[in-house]
């Protein structure tokens, strides 16, 4: 068993850690998303910095990161373990990509607050949960202008909807969905402590746009 977790668990991480807000940033425009905006190497800021063109392709792949992490236990199922095991394995595997998004090997450790990589992972282990929320991300983003907050709301809804919408009644995937209502605002700590004292920076949907038209910034 122990084994099994380490031959999923290893991959899962370095997986994870792929940085794609600093290597496409990087790559397409010779910009460290880390050395402005907000300092994270997140789709957030990257589209803050960079705009949509390099910033929807860094979110797209950070959700795939943690929906490959996840289906990858399955599709290289070994012989002997079960399928109760199993579940266990995908959620070690979830927990290490989303660890290696904060933690990258690739990029000294300063990765993003895994957002992206936890919708991947909900996308695999709990498709309808997600969309439900996600749609409360969007209202909240949409009416108030917060990424923080719209990420922080959905996140903490997610144990609720998991238990009382979808009925989710295994130990293990109740824990992790209470886990990702924990884990999203530690991560968004900064985000929150600027949101209460009104210094948070409100996402301008129409500046993005003109950013991602316009020259690079500097």
């Amino acid at each position: 068993m122990y084994l099994y977790i380490i031959f999923y668990l290893i991959p899962a991480y370095l997986l994870g850690s792929i940085p794609s807000a600093v290597w496409f940033g990087k790559w397409f425009t010779g910009i460290d998303v880390r050395e402005h905006g907000s300092g994270n190497a997140g789709a957030t800021n990257t589209i803050r910095v960079l705009g949509y063109k390099t910033g929807i392709p860094v979110l797209l792949f950070d959700v795939l990161k943690g929906f490959l992490a996840v289906k990858l236990v399955g599709w290289l199922h070994l012989p002997g373990i079960s399928e109760t095991s199993l579940v266990y394995v995908e959620i070690g595997a979830a927990m290490a990509a989303v660890t290696g998004h904060v933690f990258p090997l690739f990029a000294g450790f300063r990765g993003g607050k895994g957002v992206g990589t936890l919708a991947g992972v909900g996308i695999a282990l709990y498709p309808l949960a997600l969309l439900i929320v996600l749609g409360v991300f969007i209202v909240v983003l949409v009416f108030f202008r917060y990424v923080s907050l719209a990420s922080v709301t959905a996140a903490l809804l997610f144990p609720l909807v998991v238990v009382f919408v979808t009925d989710e009644t295994r130990p293990a995937m109740v824990l992790l969905a209470v886990a990702v209502a924990l884990f999203i605002p530690v991560t968004h700590r900064k985000n929150l402590r600027r949101l209460f004292k009104g210094e948070e920076n409100k996402f301008d949907f129409k500046r993005t746009k003109e950013k991602q038209k316009g020259p690079s910034p500097k």
